[in-house]
């Protein structure tokens, strides 16, 4: 096998150090050279492997991406090296036989013959706007967590408002909320506080709100409301800090808000994870395949097993989850049109994974010609297979006992 990089650096990182294993290969009888060194994770121990690697001449160093131990190695090596960041599972050594030095030793024969795929590493402003935008998510979900915990306990006082109000935690809900917390108790009284279209449930609301409500369950919800305040106020700061990140992005995230169910928020975490640039990925396929939303391959011996979708990125395939949920409950669009197909012969788990794909092809596209969504329209299908989709209707109602006969309507002069 040839040998691309005769002078090749493999690093195993953890959170202390890592270990460096420097291959020099051989020339006629000279046996191929590997020696291995022990450097810290601090950026001056870093700093000084990256003299000692160019003092080496190294021509390509491969890192072992390891949860974000990776990441101080791959920013200050960079700068002056080519620097490979390959997917751990891609380079997964033999179980027994593994230690971080083997693993070092492992990388740097992988990196000399050329046998390693780059991951993606977005650019700094890239990565500074998908700090906030992860940032975001997660505070959102904890948000939702703490919402979560607080039906909860109005679940245990016997406050039953969740089943009558959709948001416990709106303008009504809490209104009723704070009241309990005051001292209020009267169900009448508290079911007075609706507003707008939940007045006409003051009856449910009544009888929603009459419980067991005590002091212990008034401390546990005013603890759990300001939590939701305070991750409340952390998203608006986000939201504003993401705005203006995303000043240089912004034709690209108005191009993807023009596809049914991508919203503001779907769009620039597609940005930030994506970077916007779609020359990285070649083609549309090796997108949705990076983003976990296309089929596996799994063949042996002529039998094909599961094909289940690979894991990819999970920050961007939940979003693109949220997405296809709400194109498939759109009217008259194409995808909407696609989901029922979809979901009516394989279930709609397969349907929703198919939206994405959809999606996620149309996202690249359009950021790659620089053109808005058209959308084919709900019709896409029938227009398309008129015979398929004639055929299927006959057969629905042949199996409800009618014969069909048809004739074309007349055209009008």
């Amino acid at each position: 096998m040839d040998v691309m990089h005769p002078r090749c650096a493999g690093i195993d990182c953890s959170k202390k150090d890592a270990k460096v294993c420097i291959r020099v290969q051989g020339h006629g009888r000279r046996a191929t050279a590997a020696t291995v060194t022990t450097w810290g994770a601090t950026t001056s121990q870093i700093l000084a492997l990256r003299e000692h690697l160019v003092a080496a001449k190294v021509s390509c160093v491969v890192i072992e991406s390891t949860s974000d131990y990776w990441k101080p190695f791959y920013y200050l090596l960079d700068d002056e090296l080519d620097v490979v960041l390959v997917n751990a599972a891609s380079v997964r050594g033999l179980p027994g036989r593994k230690t971080d030095v083997s693993d070092a030793a492992w990388l740097a024969d992988l990196g000399a013959h050329g046998l390693v795929k780059a991951s993606f590493v977005p650019p700094a402003p890239i990565r500074a706007l998908r700090d906030l935008t992860r940032a975001r998510t997660v505070i959102t979900r904890e948000r939702t967590r703490e919402v979560q915990r607080l039906e909860k306990l109005l679940e245990d006082a016997g406050i039953k408002l969740s089943s009558v109000a959709t948001d416990i935690t709106g303008v009504s809900g809490r209104a009723m909320l704070e009241a309990l917390i005051a001292g209020q108790r009267d169900p009448a009284a508290l079911a007075d506080l609706a507003r707008r279209r939940l007045r006409s449930k003051i009856p449910a609301l009544t009888e929603a709100l009459t419980g067991r409500f005590n002091d212990h369950h008034a401390f546990m919800a005013r603890l759990f409301l300001d939590r939701i305040d305070a991750h409340t106020a952390d998203i608006g700061r986000l939201d504003e800090r993401i705005e203006a990140a995303m000043e240089p992005f912004l034709p690209a995230r108005d191009l993807l808000m023009s596809i049914p169910g991508f919203s503001r928020i779907v769009a620039e975490v597609f940005i930030a994870e994506t970077g916007g640039d779609m020359s990285v990925f070649p083609t549309a396929g090796h997108l949705a395949s990076w983003a976990g939303v296309s089929p596996g391959s799994n063949e042996s011996a002529g039998r094909v097993k599961s094909t289940k979708t690979r894991p990819g990125n999970r920050y961007l395939k939940g979003v693109l989850g949220i997405a296809a949920l709400s194109a498939a409950r759109s009217k008259n669009t194409y995808l909407s049109a696609k989901y029922k197909r979809i979901a009516t012969r394989r279930g709609p788990m397969r349907a929703i994974v198919a939206i994405e794909h959809a999606m996620i092809t149309a996202a690249h596209n359009m950021l790659t010609n620089g053109d808005f969504y058209r959308d084919p329209g709900a019709n896409y299908y029938t227009a398309h297979q008129p015979a398929r989709t004639k055929s299927r209707a006959i057969n629905q109602l042949e199996s409800l006992g009618y014969r069909v006969t048809l004739e074309p309507l007349t055209q009008s002069a």
